[in-house]
């Protein structure tokens, strides 16, 4: 690969403009975050149409925890092309899919025995454990918290609830029995209380007020959670809140569902950032980084959830066998190549540098994270705590034209998660990009 970053031309250059013209043309609108167009990556750099290369510090939106184009999942996909490159896994039978259901399995936490079922995407994941934990309890209520983000189909989008865009114009098609009650935002708490003083109140009031009030707790299903939000703004909830809730379900005899389509395989430091929390989720949804850029979603439940017969759920691709290989490929390199240990490790330094900044640079309220899934918060002042959506942008988008590729969540947050096996020069390399441009924005507020 070229040298990194090295910016020929300042982005988005003229071949870029004739892809972006043709994108706005023809493509619907989904989400866009800058105008990058790709024509080569690997690791962690990213060459672009017009010869500009950059550091990658959002990995296809949490996808190559593993880089881009690993060897070894590289060849695992050539591979299995020579061979064949679909089997419909959920119709008939092929050792790469049971080989990787049973690795995955035996990757959650606890002593259950535990089962999977393959999707393509982690919205998909999702809807499977919907539908997993009201057929194995019976009932039909779910649980989720404001700033959650699961997908964008409708059982998903309907546990989602971190920007209202992605509900708007639909909730009257959104699946019944669901509700939702605040996260522990600590930095944002909102009840106005601060932790530790608060003695959790935002685990106890589901008990005290909500399930007095509105949600029956005889009829719940599961408490779904990301034990870290991700979309909603990387949000590290304290230790005792995640096992406050857990024990709820217990007390309730519903189920656990841990969302790590973002903050699994590896991020944080673990395999599973429920690790880091100390309690055993009933079903473990995790997509995105599973495949090492191919889709591949898996649904990991505790095997007295199966369903009681054939036909409850089913999909054409979730045994796409491409995407088998390239996971299998993927765990290799995650084991192989110690990437868990390596983001523990690196995630503290890059906490450390994160921290140094916020120091420095009054622009940044808050900095969190956990292993390799880190950010920052801008506010436009750190008493009143004011969101800072254009500084944040303008932060984004000085890095981009200097070849650093950053990626926003929450409403004025941005999220560092480069490939876990990301050199330590390009990280570093990165982290002076960054920070040059926080200085300029700090001095130069957008808000």
């Amino acid at each position: 690969m070229p040298k990194v970053p090295n910016i020929r031309v300042e982005p988005p250059g003229p071949e870029a403009k004739k892809v972006v013209a043709k994108d706005d043309e023809y493509i619907v609108k989904a989400t866009k975050t800058a105008p990058l167009v790709f024509k080569k990556a690997e690791g962690s750099v990213i060459e672009d149409i017009d010869g500009n290369t950059y550091i990658d510090f959002y990995a296809g939106v949490g996808v190559l925890n593993v880089g881009a184009r690993h060897p070894k999942v590289v060849a695992a996909i050539k591979d299995q092309v020579d061979k064949y490159t679909h089997v419909a896994g959920t119709d008939f039978y092929c050792k790469l899919q049971s080989t990787l259901a049973e690795r995955l399995a035996k990757t959650a936490p606890g002593k259950n025995k535990k089962m999977v079922f393959f999707s393509n995407t982690g919205a998909e994941s999702v809807e499977a454990a919907i539908k997993i934990a009201k057929r194995g309890t019976g009932k039909q209520v779910i649980l989720d918290f404001l700033g959650a983000f699961h997908g964008r189909t409708v059982g998903a989008m309907t546990l989602t609830a971190s920007k209202w865009v992605q509900r708007e114009g639909y909730t009257a098609t959104l699946m019944p029995g669901v509700f939702h009650v605040p996260y522990a935002y600590c930095y944002r708490c909102i009840y106005k209380l601060q932790y530790p003083e608060c003695d959790m109140w935002c685990a106890r009031v589901i008990e005290d007020v909500y399930f007095e009030t509105q949600i029956p707790p005889n009829d719940l299903a599961a408490i779904c959670m990301e034990v870290i939000q991700g979309e909603g703004g990387y949000v590290v909830p304290p230790k005792e809140f995640v096992k406050m809730v857990f024990d709820l379900t217990r007390k309730y005899k519903c189920l656990f569902i841990d969302d790590e389509v973002q903050s699994g395989l590896g991020r944080t430091g673990k395999m599973w950032a429920v690790e880091h929390f100390g309690v055993e989720p009933d079903i473990i949804c995790s997509a995105k980084s599973l495949g090492g850029g191919l889709p591949i979603a898996a649904t990991i439940v505790d095997a007295k959830l199966n369903f009681d017969r054939y036909g409850r759920h089913s999909n054409t691709f979730g045994g796409a066998s491409l995407a088998h290989a390239s996971a299998l490929a993927t765990l290799d390199v995650i084991e192989g190549e110690k990437l868990i240990e390596r983001a523990a490790k690196l995630g503290k330094e890059a906490k450390k540098r994160l921290e140094e900044m916020q120091q420095k640079y009054e622009i940044i309220g808050d900095t969190r994270g956990v292993g390799m899934m880190l950010a920052h918060e801008f506010v436009q002042d750190r008493k009143t705590k004011k969101h800072a959506p254009k500084s944040r942008d303008k932060i984004s988008d000085m890095a981009f034209k200097k070849g650093l590729m950053l990626l926003p969540c929450g409403k004025s947050n941005i999220r560092y998660i480069p490939p876990l096996n990301i050199p330590e020069e390009q990280l570093n390399t990165g982290f002076d990009i960054l920070e040059d441009c926080i200085k300029y924005v700090n001095k130069n507020r957008a808000d």
